[in-house]
């Protein structure tokens, strides 16, 4: 099915609604950096929610994750249920003491328990990440889809792809800031997970013999129940590409092991999902939207796996093999291998009919201009409040200086990832590429801060350490995979282990530091933990306890 008149109209419509919505709530703010960081401290639970779904779910879930369905099966959805279970963590245990410190970003959190210095460092580190991985993968992705769905799949419009869909973000994020990123957003996820809805039940009425959905679930389950394995053994699930689906999601890893590195570093203390909810109204406001954003989690599997699945099964032969002939032509990469990350865009050129598939790809610009805005929005806090402000900004000037140093910081930022976007072609499955290489610096990170939050006698100098020890100790465990895992001084771990591993030492280097420094003495820049900090309200206990059953259920039925 071909990109129509209807389906134009409707995607022009959606982009005017959220550049109005986006340009309307932040009408008359932006004069102060409070206003255009943090919202004026205002947002709701149910809009801190809502936001921190849209900031989350981009073209990394929607493509990226629908590839890793198609691959590797419903066991990557842990990535997603695990999250759930993650952001109650973050709410009850992390959020107090962020908000208590009325942090505006993450690395001043570095700066209150550790030191300036460390907080610039790592502050460069952030602002490189979010543009050189974040910003370039998700341009990269949702222009890839755009090709794909829009296009011929050829490249004829991938380049316009990636300057429109960054555009659309600048129009209403460089303007507005955060208050216009996270009201959008409100209007973005209840677009992106109807739109999500809708491509899933069309295809699975098109995989059932009779058109019904709960028939074509039961058939893609009876077909290919291997693809429905939540904890993996080794050589259960094989990959298109021949790969053992093991090495990526490694058995118990999922559940106590190496899948809480990256989900605890991930939603605990990166700047682009964390910053919504230090702009709520009250503590008790900001874990109310935690718990609201841990309910939606459980939901987007359903929109994001599932389909990739189903791809999987309309394209393979009686045996279960992806074949010239029997699969779609654009699942076939250029050198033989199988592109797993066209199963989303395929369903959606293929079966969506006209005006729905104006609707399900405004879902999809949805999912990645909220990403990319939130992306926008977390560099120019962070150059602006943790750069620039303490080193360039003099007594007396303008808070307005601020917010145009954020929105210039933010345009660059933008121009650099169309730079590089089209640079990342041929990766596979980008979802699991993305996971893999932010693994090999989020365990040093998430250790200097667990240890800064949770252990009082950890050093200044042993953070610091902790941070360039890291490094060389996560790069030791890649090494293994490409080439030296027959010599005895490696050791060839799945990426989870690894970074486990990783986090596991490079705490213990701390600790050993700190002693080593100090003896053992209590820091007088340490976090002082009371009886009454982390005392939640009956909603989040509430909330919580049901999203904890539910996650128990689910992993039963399908373990």
């Amino acid at each position: 099915m071909e990109f129509e008149l209807l389906d134009l109209i409707v995607f022009i419509a959606y982009a005017l609604v959220i550049i109005s919505v986006g340009l309307w709530v932040s009408r008359g703010k932006g004069n102060t950096s409070e206003d255009y960081f943090l919202a004026s401290k205002s947002l709701p639970w149910w809009a801190i929610g809502a936001s921190l779904i849209a900031a989350n779910i981009s073209a990394e879930q929607f493509i990226g994750m629908s590839g890793s369905g198609f691959a590797l099966g419903l066991a990557i959805a842990s990535y997603e249920w695990m999250a759930a279970l993650t952001l109650i963590i973050v709410g009850k245990y992390f959020l107090p003491i962020f908000i208590e410190k009325k942090l505006y970003t993450i690395p001043e959190f570095i700066e209150v328990r550790y030191s300036e210095n460390l907080k610039t460092i790592l502050a460069v580190f952030w602002i490189c990440l979010f543009i050189f991985v974040n910003l370039t993968s998700v341009l990269y992705l949702g222009a890839t889809a755009l090709d794909t769905i829009i296009g011929t799949g050829d490249g004829s419009i991938f380049m316009e792809s990636i300057i429109g869909l960054a555009l659309f973000a600048a129009a209403y994020s460089l303007y507005g800031g955060l208050s216009a990123v996270a009201w959008t957003d409100v209007v973005q996820v209840v677009l992106l997970v109807a739109g999500g809805l809708i491509t899933t039940v069309i295809a699975l009425g098109h995989v059932s013999d009779d058109g019904n959905i709960l028939h074509g679930m039961v058939k893609i389950y009876e077909e290919v129940p291997e693809k429905f394995s939540m904890i993996l053994d080794k050589g259960e699930i094989i990959t298109p590409n021949g790969k053992d689906a093991w090495w990526d999601l490694p058995g118990l890893a999922v559940l106590i092991g190496g899948m809480w590195v990256a989900n605890l570093y991930y939603w605990g203390f990166n700047q682009y999902i964390i910053q919504r909810t230090l702009a709520a109204k009250s503590l008790r406001e900001s874990q109310k939207g935690i718990v609201l954003a841990g309910f939606l989690k459980l939901l987007i599997p359903l929109i994001t796996v599932v389909p990739g699945i189903i791809a999987f099964v309309m394209n393979t032969d009686a045996g279960g093999n992806i074949v010239a002939g029997v699969t779609d032509a654009s699942f076939f990469g250029g050198n033989g291998t199988i592109i797993n990350d066209n199963a989303a865009p395929w369903l959606i050129k293929e079966f969506v009919p006209a005006g729905l598939k104006g609707l399900v790809l405004a879902a999809l610009a949805a999912a990645i201009v909220s990403s990319l805005a939130s992306m926008l929005n977390s560099t120019a806090t962070i150059f602006t409040m943790d750069i620039y402000k303490p080193f360039f900004f003099k007594k007396g000037q303008s808070e307005r200086r601020l917010v145009n140093v954020g929105r210039i910081t933010a345009s660059i930022a933008l121009i650099i990832g169309i730079i590089l976007a089209p640079q990342l072609k041929n990766l596979g499955q980008v979802f699991q590429y993305i996971q893999e290489y932010t693994g090999v610096v989020s365990p040093g990170i998430l250790a200097v801060f667990m240890l800064g939050l949770f252990w009082r006698k950890t050093t200044n100098k042993a953070a610091i350490w902790g941070v360039l020890v890291s490094i060389p100790i996560a790069l030791y465990f890649k090494i293994a995979p490409n080439g030296w895992s027959d010599s005895v001084f490696f050791i060839n771990w799945p990426f989870m282990h690894q970074m486990m591993a990783t986090w596991i030492l490079t705490m213990l280097v701390m600790v050993i530091i700190s002693y080593l420094e100090t003896g053992g003495k209590i820091q007088e820049k340490s976090i002082k933990l009371t009886k009454g900090l982390f005392k939640t309200g009956p909603v989040f206990n509430i909330c919580s306890f049901a999203i904890i059953l539910i996650l128990v259920m689910l992993y039963a039925m399908f373990w």
